[in-house]
């Protein structure tokens, strides 16, 4: 008897003016989106105990940042709203559901709470790498991530593709109603990323998911890192750049400021812990909110120099997700899966792992944990859009 066939991800293509591609992204996503609505509800009433009107009340000061600087994809959430069946209120709790959950004000809501423990979040877990030059056997340039979230949040996972031209075209992995995470563009430029925890001010910044949708919309990768450097996100997280010309860098972008990476014979693995330095506003009592980072990051290193020795694209994805499958820790290892012994709405799990040949435009992702189930080889290629025609592709 043949094995059952692994899970796939749904896949969404959405296309025209702002407010047509989000009626289209809502309408397509609409009830995993109502999913993810109803499991936040449940999460931030168990975590900080709000209500769902609470959440959407404190993401409102979320709406005119995004519309002061990228008034399209506010528009694009307005119109996903409108084919979800939902407010806007509701898409852009889903767009800032980190801000709003590592927002500083939760902080002096803690120290009033009485005589309770609260502890903060764990920054949400990613273990992302790039692979090229001498780290890559085949030559192909690798780009990719395990991105580990509540398992819960599965079911509202879909892969999206935008087309949006001049833009480039975007394939991206995104719980159902945000406008950016992690992904890869016609323009041969991949962004992984990372949650990196610790509590700043309580300056107004953007959501992560418009800065990355930012990051993801640029032409070249100097732009890319102009986006990251020139925005004041909201909250800390980790930005891996890789682009198909074989060059990447890390950037650790935070309120206060910034440190950066490069690779190491061409390759880079980044956790959810700060590997390019502590920032000064968070160093005296800064301790890492995933302390599995400290395991997971090393034995990825372990695990994709292994792709030094690869003779073919084939080999190096069946090499990268055996390093990608890897279980020391277990349950919060590489591989992530749920631990048992807390609450259901605390479990984590590997909710994609992703795989993209930069060189090819390749995109391959897991629907959930790598090391039980198969690749799923996207019928999307990154450069069948703006930027992509194949007189660019690198051979």
């Amino acid at each position: 008897m043949a094995p059952p066939a692994s899970p796939s991800l749904p896949l969404v293509e959405i296309s025209g003016t702002p407010v047509e591609r989000g009626r289209q992204y809502g309408e397509a996503v609409r009830d995993r989106l109502h999913t993810a609505l109803a499991y936040y509800e449940e999460a931030f009433g168990h975590s900080a105990g709000l209500t769902w009107e609470q959440v959407t009340a404190r993401a409102a000061r979320w709406q005119e940042p995004v519309a002061s600087y990228a008034p399209h994809l506010l528009e694009e959430m307005r119109g996903t709203a409108e084919g979800a069946g939902v407010s806007l209120l509701d898409v852009l709790a889903l767009n800032a559901r980190g801000e709003v959950l590592y927002d500083q004000s939760f902080a002096a809501m803690e120290a009033d709470a009485d005589a309770a423990v609260v502890e903060e979040e764990p920054a949400e877990g990613c273990t992302s790498f790039a692979a090229y030059g001498p780290a890559s056997g085949d030559g192909h340039v690798w780009a990719g991530q395990n991105w580990d979230w509540r398992a819960a949040a599965a079911g509202t996972v879909v892969m999206l593709r935008i087309v949006q031209p001049p833009a480039p075209t975007l394939i991206m992995q995104v719980e159902a109603g945000q406008i950016g995470r992690q992904g890869a563009n016609s323009a041969g430029i991949a962004l992984n990323a990372n949650g990196l925890g610790g509590r700043f001010d309580d300056t107004v910044g953007l959501p992560q998911t418009v800065v990355r949708r930012s990051v993801l919309d640029q032409h070249a990768i100097t732009d890319a890192l102009d986006v990251l450097c020139r925005t004041r996100a909201h909250i800390a997280s980790n930005a891996l750049l890789t682009c198909r010309e074989g060059f990447a860098v890390d950037v650790e972008t935070t309120p206060a400021g910034y440190g950066w990476m490069y690779p190491t014979d061409g390759l880079l693995v980044h956790g959810n812990h700060y590997q390019a330095g502590v920032p000064a506003a968070i160093a005296a009592d800064y301790r890492p909110l995933s302390p599995d980072s400290l395991v997971r990051v090393p034995r990825a290193e372990e695990g994709l120099r292994a792709l030094r020795g690869s003779t073919g694209p084939d080999e190096s994805r069946k090499l990268i997700k055996q390093a990608l499958s890897d279980h020391l820790g277990l349950p919060e290892s590489l591989c992530t899966h749920p631990d048992t012994r807390r609450p259901a709405v605390e479990h984590w799990a590997t909710l994609v792992s992703s795989c993209v040949d930069l060189t090819t435009g390749d995109y391959h992702v897991t629907a959930g944990t790598p090391c039980d189930r198969d690749y799923q080889h996207l019928p999307w290629n990154l450069y069948d859009g703006p930027d992509g025609s194949p007189a660019r592709r690198t051979s």
